[in-house]
C-alpha cells in the first residue's frame, strides 16, 4: 500500500485555502465529518491513482464550501428567497426516482436541482441573476465526453439534468457523498450517528442561493438518503411534500450493488483487497436499514403528506403518476405542462442509455438473504412493490 497521497485535514484545508483565498468556511460543523471521510479513504483506497482522485475531490469539496460561505456573506440577498412546499422524491435507489424527478423537472413550472448547479453552487464573482455561469460550458464538453462510459448506462447526466441533493450535502460534510463511503468504515458508523437536521439547513441555505442566481419554480427534489432524514427535512422546511417510490428489493439490491461498483471504479481504482461480499452485504443492509427508518418516520405523520409509486406503473404510464402527484398536492397541470411532459416521455424510451446488467452472485447475495433482510417491506400490503 503506497502512502505517498496523504489525507491529513490541516493539509487539504490549507490547500483549499490557498486555492480560493478564503479562509471562513462558516457556522456548521464540518471538522469531524471531515475526519472521518479522510479517515476513510485512508484505509480503504489502495490504488495510487484512485487515492490521489479521492484527495483532490475532498479538496474541492474544501474551495467549494469556502466560496460558498463567500457568498453567502456577499449576496446577503439570497436569504430573502423562499423555498414554498418543496416536493421530495425518495424511495429506495434504482426504483424510478431519477426518471421521475426528470419527468417533472420537464414541466416549465417545475425546477430541479441541476447537474451544473451541483457542481458550481458558488456563483461566479460578480454575475448577476439569470445570467449563464462561465464555467457551465466547460462542464456541457466534459459530460458530452464521458456518454459511452459504464455510470452514464446506470445514471444518465447533462448539465442539465436534475441531480440528487446529496450533491449539495458533500460540502457540509455529511450525507452519503458519493454512495461508496457508507459501505466502508469509519464513515459509515459517524454517519449513522448524525442529527441531519444541520445537514438540511444547510441545503435549505443553497436552494436559497440557487433561487436567487436562477430565479422561479417549484422545487422538486431527490435522493434515496431522504428516507433516513424525514424528520429532518420536516423541520427545516416544514411544508416539505413527498413522493415515494418502490420497487421489487430483488431487483434493487443488484442493481445498486452494480452502481456502486462502478462507482469505487471511477474514483477509488483497484479495490480487489475490498472483500466483495462484505461490500454487496453493506450496500443491501444500508438500504434496508433508510427504508426502515423512513417507513417508521412515515408510520408517524399525516398520510397526506406522501404519494407513492411503484416502478413498474412509472414505467407503464408515467403520465398517469404525474396527474396523482399534482392531484394529491393541489398543483394544477396546464396543457403547456403536460405537453411537455409527454415531449419528454416520448424523448427518453426505458434503455435508451443503455442496458444496466448485473450479477447477483458477484456481491455475495442469494435471493433468499434479500427476501430475509427485506420482508419487513415486502410483507406489508400498503406498499406497491409489483415490478
Amino acid at each position: 500500500m503506497t502512502n505517498e497521497v496523504t489525507f491529513v485535514a490541516d493539509e487539504l484545508i490549507d490547500e483549499a485555502q490557498q486555492q480560493t483565498g478564503f479562509e471562513d468556511f462558516g457556522a456548521l460543523p464540518y471538522r469531524e465529518g471531515l475526519e472521518a471521510l479522510l479517515a476513510t479513504y485512508d484505509r480503504n483506497v489502495r490504488d495510487p491513482a484512485g487515492r490521489d482522485r479521492c484527495r483532490q475531490r475532498v479538496v474541492m469539496q474544501l474551495a467549494t464550501r469556502l466560496k460558498c460561505e463567500n457568498a453567502f456573506k456577499t449576496i446577503p440577498q439570497y436569504a430573502e428567497e423562499a423555498v414554498t412546499a418543496p416536493v421530495f422524491v425518495t424511495g429506495l435507489p434504482r426504483s424510478g426516482t431519477s426518471a421521475l424527478l426528470n419527468l417533472l423537472v420537464a414541466a416549465p413550472e417545475n425546477r430541479g436541482l441541476l447537474q451544473w448547479e451541483v457542481q458550481f453552487p458558488d456563483p461566479w464573482p460578480g454575475s448577476q441573476p439569470g445570467e449563464e455561469d462561465p464555467r457551465y460550458p466547460f462542464l456541457v464538453k466534459a459530460l458530452e465526453e464521458s456518454r459511452n462510459s459504464d455510470f452514464a448506462k446506470i445514471h444518465f447526466v447533462d448539465a442539465d439534468t436534475p441531480e440528487e441533493c446529496v450533491l449539495l450535502h458533500a460540502y457540509a460534510f455529511n450525507g452519503v457523498q458519493l454512495g461508496f463511503e457508507i459501505m466502508l468504515e469509519p464513515y459509515r458508523s459517524w454517519l449513522l450517528q448524525q442529527d441531519l437536521a444541520p445537514m438540511y439547513a444547510y441545503q435549505k441555505k443553497q436552494m436559497q442561493m440557487l433561487s436567487w442566481r436562477r430565479p422561479g419554480g417549484q422545487w422538486m427534489l431527490k435522493a434515496p438518503a431522504h428516507m433516513w432524514g424525514i424528520d429532518a427535512i420536516l423541520e427545516v422546511f416544514p411544508d416539505a411534500r413527498f413522493v415515494w417510490c418502490h420497487r421489487d428489493p430483488q431487483k434493487v439490491v443488484p442493481s445498486i450493488n452494480s452502481m456502486n461498483k462502478v462507482v469505487m471504479n471511477m474514483y477509488a481504482g483497484d479495490f480487489s483487497h475490498l472483500d466483495a461480499g462484505e461490500i454487496g452485504r453493506a450496500v443491501m443492509d444500508w438500504y434496508a436499514m433508510s427504508l426502515q427508518q423512513g417507513l417508521a418516520m412515515r408510520d408517524k405523520l399525516p398520510p397526506e403528506l406522501f404519494v407513492d409509486m411503484s416502478q413498474r406503473e412509472f414505467v407503464d404510464d408515467p403520465m398517469s403518476v404525474v396527474r396523482r402527484v399534482y392531484a394529491a398536492f393541489n398543483m394544477e397541470l396546464a396543457e403547456e405542462s403536460r405537453a411537455a411532459l409527454q415531449a419528454h416521455i416520448d424523448a427518453n424510451p426505458k434503455g435508451k442509455h443503455g442496458k444496466h446488467e448485473y450479477d447477483l452472485a458477484e456481491y455475495g447475495l442469494t435471493a433468499d438473504l434479500i427476501a430475509e433482510r427485506f420482508a419487513f417491506y415486502t410483507g406489508d400490503q400498503r406498499w406497491p412493490i409489483s415490478d
